[in-house]
């Protein structure tokens, strides 16, 4: 077990109240998985990572318990945290264009990430840098490693920032919406690349996306989270052929579908989620989108609870129901 999570709470104070933008999420990660978090922005997604790897403002509270490898990393000090961050624990962000420096070159800005965590002289953290450009694909490596981040295009960039999520053989990678902007086939090339790290590393991946389909190809697990909290997870196949809460459902049938035939309408979700600000919530927080609500559903908020192997879902009504 590479990663423990247990009841996350992540609040930011503002002017019309408390946001609590993620709402007791437990979860683990296993070493060498793909493991996926799913949900409409403003979900909690990015957040919950980003509570770990130590990169919310100092205004957010953030509370629960979350350990690598049985080490602590919510409130310890920020040295610990920097001493997994980026070394054990890495992170691939959406967009590479704003997490890159225009200013200095490629493989200066590689080197950089080992020299953090290393002690090595700069001609050798460039080698390594060149080395991790070509194991990303990115030809001429080192002609490459000399270039700054506005002669790559898109595909480029984001293959950079896989490079530099890998410089110091992490456990974890996060990839945080790893595709954004990118035209399908460049995903495609992104995302095998991706996908070559993790084997060529050993590490888990801990995939952040809107895509249902990059999840069902990637994936081994997944949670899927709406409005803070994670209303269903399971194995990526299990948790596909038979999503048992209806936000999960409604999201699978919003995808277009290959094998139908003629012109079949889009399917959406009504409505919108619920403003963060205006809890507790006494309320299922999917209840006013909700096609299957009753009474049942606004008298509380319901628990995540576990109703198979493997398998959990936050839903007072029965499976069956949803099926």
């Amino acid at each position: 077990l590479l990663l423990d999570v247990e009841n996350l709470n992540v609040t930011f104070p503002s002017e019309d109240g408390d946001v609590m933008a993620v709402r007791g999420v437990s979860y683990q990660v296993r070493r060498n998985e793909v493991f996926g978090i799913v949900g409409e922005s403003g979900s909690g997604k990015s957040v919950s990572q980003m509570a770990l790897m130590g990169l919310l403002p100092k205004t957010a509270r953030i509370e629960g318990r979350a350990q690598y490898l049985g080490s602590d990393l919510l409130g310890v000090p920020d040295r610990e945290v920097r001493h997994h961050r980026g070394n054990d624990i890495s992170m691939i962000f959406q967009d590479p264009m704003t997490s890159l420096n225009p200013v200095y070159t490629i493989g200066y800005q590689l080197g950089e990430i080992i020299r953090a965590h290393h002690r090595v002289s700069p001609k050798e953290a460039k080698m390594r840098a060149i080395d991790a450009l070509q194991l990303v694909g990115i030809p001429q490596p080192k002609q490459r490693a000399d270039a700054y981040p506005h002669e790559f295009s898109g595909g480029m960039r984001q293959r950079v920032m896989i490079a530099m999520a890998m410089m110091n053989d992490p456990d974890i990678i996060i990839a945080d919406e790893p595709t954004t902007a990118l035209d399908v086939t460049v995903q495609a090339q992104v995302l095998e690349t991706l996908m070559s790290v993790k084997e060529e590393l050993g590490a888990a991946i801990i995939l952040i996306t809107h895509d249902l389909g990059v999840v069902a190809g990637m994936c081994d697990r997944v949670i899927v989270m709406y409005a803070g909290r994670i209303v269903e997870e399971g194995p990526t196949r299990d948790l596909y052929a038979d999503p048992t809460h209806p936000y999960t459902r409604a999201l699978l049938e919003s995808v277009p579908r290959l094998d139908e035939s003629g012109h079949t309408r889009l399917q959406s979700i009504e409505g919108l989620p619920p403003r963060l600000d205006r809890g507790p919530f006494a309320a299922c927080t999917f209840a006013p989108r909700c096609a299957l609500a009753d009474g049942d559903c606004r008298a509380a908020e319901p628990p995540l609870e576990v109703f198979a192997p493997g398998r959990a879902r936050r839903c007072v009504r029965p499976p069956e129901d949803v099926r």
